[in-house]
């Protein structure tokens, strides 16, 4: 549509005979006889798909040699957006909860050496000094900071940290602090301890509503807490109109994204700790990329015992036995290397002071391990050359205050290979503190003391935390290669779902580019197929949640943005007012930002209330650039479908014989009538 209502022959509107279904082929072609995804990748990766612009951006789909291989769940870190990328501006004057990560801002002495602590101050200062109204949440166990029993030591605590006036606040008091008078005489406001609140930790929608009263942004800056599903961290997600990570939860996401690349080999996995059941799945996908496991913990005893080595009973746990064998058969069918300890220090148990070195098959009656020996610590050293290495648990055994530094003389070799250019990462707090004992000055290693996100991570699970925020697509479009012709006028179909209307749009219309922004992955896949045999070169789809990338998306188009259409989003009746949610405030504002001029918004739904909402939400945030279309006759809907084809949905509530309710914006102060000719 040089304008695109006049692509269709100077007319809108098309008699509902003329309307047709999708032909049968289209619709065969989007539910294509695939049922495993390997022959979808030979699909998508086949020279043909790529020859017309194909891409399907996915973690099975990548380059190994560029990326992490496809056994890492990569979904659990997707690019989200961060207060990095978003416009300052728009920060001024704006309400902004910061969830803050006590583990770093409330510890005993301020460790300015940690970039994690440095980036959450910076956090906190960026906003404010970009004129935004903060607020700061956290949870704190008082009994573990016992120099803050109360939050108005916090608050002060606080203030002499970030060199702000921090005021604190009852949660029951949330919905006055937005007001500017609460914010005339402090910087910031501090809300009381959230661990005293059971709602928290339920993930209370009430109390997340509660927390959410006011605020315009939430920041996202605790990351420790990503694994976990809290009221402050994802149920505030869903009554904010923007979530984004802060500085220090951006730093960890990548540090993560760091440790699962495999470039550099050999690559070996340092691990301590015990309860190898919880873990199985996790060393499973560590055999899967390491080139040798190295077992410093407890659970090197199951390890040994399913090598058919000589251990004490008392030292296996004979319940996971099977799990142990499990490890080993699989690490020994991907050739990775299996290290154990050879030797350790063990104390009497008799007269406990007294320590000697034994060999790890040969330990005798009475004694029990409590550090590992020097044979072991001299293999691992000799084993790290030029590694790449992630160390994860403690070294631990039984009485480890007796131990021999076993983990300082580890954390010692790993220093001194940092120092030579080797790619670390440390997890855990005991490792992270045994690594900083080293130096005054914190080594450039990727450092996690919270292992529970990062054990989570190795099971392949998801993190709660980094889900909840908008994920801005994180891949630049080749745009050259998905289309034909990049100077047309672009159609973008927001919830494409099987993608029936926008292919029968883009065989019909040469003239135009059509885009589909679909979240059902499996959809998006087939319709990728569906595009790749009709060898289409003006068709594509995404895999995506649009309500937060449509903006990162079509901005980078290189021509105008002439249509947008939303066509029957699933409302929730279990909510106040049918919420629902695609469409969002951000995502209207994206809209109204990128839509040429005269450029069209095309709502369509088969519940009333729905599309009046559609409307509402379009003409209340559109920023004024949008108007209604065409004249408002009765309740102001279209009586036909201005385009002659139907959506699946579309073609399902017609034959049924219940109504559409749809409705034509347009990106102009004044309607041209002539439009409106049938």
């Amino acid at each position: 549509m040089g304008q695109l209502l006049n692509p269709f022959k100077g007319s809108i509107f098309v008699s509902k005979a003329v309307a047709q279904d999708s032909p049968k082929l289209y619709y065969q072609n989007l539910f294509p006889y695939f049922t495993k995804y390997d022959r979808y990748h030979a699909v998508l990766a086949s020279t043909e798909a790529r020859r017309w612009g194909v891409v399907y951006c996915k973690k099975n789909t990548v380059n190994s040699e560029d990326h992490a291989p496809s056994w890492w769940n990569l979904e659990a870190v997707p690019h989200v957006q961060t207060l990095r990328e978003f416009p300052r501006e728009e920060l001024a004057g704006k309400v902004v909860t910061v969830r803050f990560d006590s583990t770093l801002l409330l510890m005993e002495e301020i460790d300015l050496r940690i970039n994690l602590v440095k980036n959450a101050i910076f956090t906190v200062k960026y906003l404010h000094k970009s004129g935004a109204k903060v607020i700061l949440a956290s949870n704190w166990n008082t009994n573990s900071i016992t120099r803050h029993p109360n939050m108005e030591s916090v608050a002060d605590y606080l203030t002499s940290v970030l060199q702000l006036k921090v005021l604190p606040v009852q949660c029951s008091s949330i919905s006055m602090m937005s007001t500017k008078e609460c914010f005339e005489k402090v910087d910031i406001l501090l809300l009381q301890n959230l661990s005293e609140f059971k709602e928290e930790v339920a993930n209370c929608s009430k109390f997340s509503k509660l927390l959410s009263l006011g605020v315009d942004i939430f920041v996202n800056d605790s990351f420790s807490q990503s694994h976990r599903i809290l009221a402050s961290t994802v149920g505030i997600t869903r009554f904010c109109c923007t979530c984004i990570a802060g500085f220090s939860f951006q730093e960890s996401l990548c540090q993560l994204k760091e440790a699962a690349q495999t470039k550099r080999q050999p690559y070996v996995a340092i691990i301590g700790g015990g309860n190898l059941l919880d873990k199985v799945s996790a060393l499973h996908l560590l055999a899967s990329t390491c080139s040798a496991l190295v077992f410093v913990g407890m659970m090197s005893f199951q390890i040994m015992h399913a090598l058919g080595l000589p251990v004490s009973s008392r030292l296996v746990n004979h319940s996971v036995c099977k799990e142990a064998a499990d490890v080993f058969q699989f690490s020994l069918d991907k050739s990775v290397q299996i290290v154990y300890p050879k030797d350790f220090w063990c104390k009497n148990v008799d007269t406990s002071k007294k320590m000697e070195i034994f060999a790890s098959h040969d330990i005798p009656d009475g004694w029990l391990p409590v550090d590992l020996g020097p044979t072991s610590l001299d293999e691992i050293n000799a084993l790290l050359m030029k590694s790449k290495i992630i160390w994860i648990g403690p070294v631990k055994f039984f009485n480890s205050s007796q131990s021999t530094g076993g983990a300082s003389i580890l954390a010692r070799k790993l220093y001194d290979l940092i120092q030579s250019d080797c790619d670390v990462t440390v997890v855990g707090t005991t490792a992270c503190k045994s690594l900083m004992q080293e130096s005054s000055t914190l080594p450039a290693c990727n450092v996690f003391e919270n292992a529970s996100v990062v054990w989570d991570f190795l099971k392949g699970k998801q993190l709660p935390g980094v889900l909840a925020l908008d994920r801005a697509y994180p891949y630049k479009i080749n745009w050259d290669a998905v289309f034909c012709d990049i100077a047309l006028p672009l159609v973008v179909d927001i919830g494409s779902g099987n993608g029936m209307f926008l292919l029968e749009m883009a065989r019909r219309r040469k003239d135009l580019n059509f885009l589909g922004l679909e979240i059902n992955e499996k959809l998006v896949k087939r319709c990728l197929h569906s595009v790749c045999q009709l060898e289409m070169r003006n068709g594509h789809f995404i895999a995506t949640n649009a309500t937060s990338t449509f903006r990162s998306i079509v901005s980078s188009y290189p021509g105008e943005l002439v249509l947008v259409s939303i066509q029957c989003p699933n409302p929730d009746f279990n909510k106040p007012e049918h919420r629902w949610r695609m469409l969002q405030r951000s995502l209207v504002e994206a809209v109204a930002d990128l839509l040429a001029a005269n450029g069209k918004v095309f709502l369509q739904s088969d519940v009333e209330a729905v599309a009046l909402r559609m409307k509402e939400a379009f003409l209340l945030y559109g920023k004024g650039k949008l108007s209604v279309f065409q004249d408002q006759v009765g309740e102001g809907w279209l009586s036909e479908n201005p385009f002659g084809v139907r959506s699946d949905w579309e073609r399902h509530v017609l034959d049924r014989g219940d109504p559409m309710f749809r409705i034509m914006l347009s990106n102009s102060t004044t309607v041209n009538e002539a439009h409106l000719e049938p």
